[in-house]
C-alpha cells in the first residue's frame, strides 16, 4: 500500500529542496497576474518573507493563500534587520526579501540587506519580476540602445534643478556623434510631474522627446508621449494627475559648433516665480547662480525678449 501524502508533506518536500539563503522576490506593480510561478513557489516555501511593508505584502500573500510568516524589513530599520536575518540565514533558514512592488532594491530597501549577505558568505537569489522602468522604457517608443535609471528625483524643487543640472552637463561633456544620447529614466510622483517637466524644458528645450507613463499593468494605464510643452499641456488639462509614474526623456543629441536651443529668460524667469513665489529680481538671481551667468546679463537678455515679443505682437 502506498503511504498517503498530505498538503503538508508535499509543502514540507517543496521547503527542503529550497537552498538556504537570501531570495529576492519580483511582485506585481499593480496586475497581481504578474506574479511568476517561480515566485509564488518560492514565497511558499521559505521560512520567513522580510517585506517592506507587512501590510501591503499581506493582501499579496492573501490573494494566493499563502500562509509563510512576514516581517518588517524598510529604510528605517533595514541594516538592523539585515544583521538578524543574515544570522538567521547563516542558522539554516531560507528568507525571501520583497518591496510593496517590484524588485527589491531598485528605488526600495534591499541592498543593505544584500550586501550584509555576501559579506556573511550567504547566496543570494534574484527571483524575477515587474520592473516599472523596464516596463515603460520598452513600450515608450524612445530609444533601447542605451539607457540610464535615475530613480526617483529630489523633492525640494532647488535640489531637484541642482540634479537635473548635474545630469545635463554629464550627458553634454560625454555624448559624441558615434555614441548617442541614452534614454534617461525617471520615478516621479503625480503631484511634482509638471514641476519637474517645467525643469526639463528650462534645462534641454522645448522640443525634448519626453514619455509619461502611468499607472502601469493596471486598468487605467497610460502612455503620453510627445514634445516636454506637448505633454505638459496634455497633463495640464486632467483635473487631478493620478498614478505612480515613470518619467523618460531622450535628450537632444549636442552638435559641436552649433548651439542646442534653450528656454529663454521670459520662460526661465516666470518657471521660477510660479513654482517658487519669487520676486522677478529673485528669480533672476537664482537664474543667475543656477547658470553661472551674470544677473545684469540676464537681465539684458530678459528686456532683449520682451522688446522682441512686443515687435512680433504689433506685426
Amino acid at each position: 500500500m502506498n503511504p498517503i501524502h498530505t498538503e503538508s508533506d508535499a509543502e514540507e518536500t517543496t521547503r527542503r529542496k529550497l537552498a538556504p539563503g537570501l531570495y529576492l522576490v519580483g511582485t506585481p506593480i499593480g496586475n497581481l497576474e504578474d506574479i511568476t510561478l517561480r515566485a509564488l513557489r518560492v514565497l511558499r516555501s521559505v521560512d520567513l518573507i522580510a517585506c517592506e511593508d507587512t501590510r501591503q505584502t499581506q493582501k499579496l500573500l492573501n490573494h494566493f493563500a499563502i500562509a509563510t510568516p512576514t516581517l518588517s524589513c524598510h529604510q528605517h530599520n533595514e541594516r538592523e534587520r539585515a544583521l538578524e536575518l543574515a544570522a538567521a540565514i547563516q542558522a539554516g533558514r531560507r528568507v525571501a526579501l520583497v518591496s510593496d512592488a517590484g524588485m527589491p532594491g531598485i528605488s526600495d530597501p534591499g541592498a543593505v540587506l544584500v550586501q550584509a549577505a555576501l559579506a556573511a558568505g550567504i547566496q543570494v537569489f534574484p527571483i524575477p519580476g515587474a520592473n516599472a522602468a523596464i516596463s515603460a522604457l520598452v513600450a515608450c517608443g524612445l530609444s533601447t540602445a542605451q539607457f540610464q535609471f535615475f530613480g526617483f528625483l529630489p523633492e525640494k524643487s532647488g535640489a531637484r534643478r541642482t540634479y537635473l543640472e548635474s545630469i545635463a552637463h554629464t550627458r553634454q561633456q560625454q555624448t559624441t556623434r558615434e555614441m548617442p544620447s541614452p534614454t534617461l529614466i525617471f520615478y516621479e510622483a503625480p503631484h511634482r510631474i509638471l514641476d519637474t517637466l517645467r525643469d526639463m524644458q528650462t534645462l534641454w528645450s522645448d522640443a525634448l522627446p519626453v514619455v509619461v507613463a502611468r499607472e502601469l499593468t493596471k486598468i487605467h494605464e497610460e502612455f503620453l508621449r510627445g514634445t516636454v510643452a506637448e505633454v505638459m499641456a496634455q497633463l495640464a488639462r486632467m483635473e487631478r494627475v493620478r498614478g505612480e509614474i515613470t518619467l523618460l526623456i531622450s535628450p537632444v543629441r549636442a552638435v559641436p559648433g552649433q548651439d542646442t536651443k534653450r528656454a529663454t529668460v521670459i520662460a526661465q524667469v516666470e518657471s521660477l516665480q510660479s513654482m517658487d513665489g519669487v520676486s522677478e529680481k529673485d528669480a533672476l538671481k537664482q537664474l543667475a547662480r543656477e547658470t553661472g551667468r551674470s544677473k545684469s546679463e540676464l537681465y539684458r537678455e530678459l528686456q532683449r525678449e520682451r522688446a522682441q515679443k512686443g515687435k512680433s505682437r504689433q506685426q
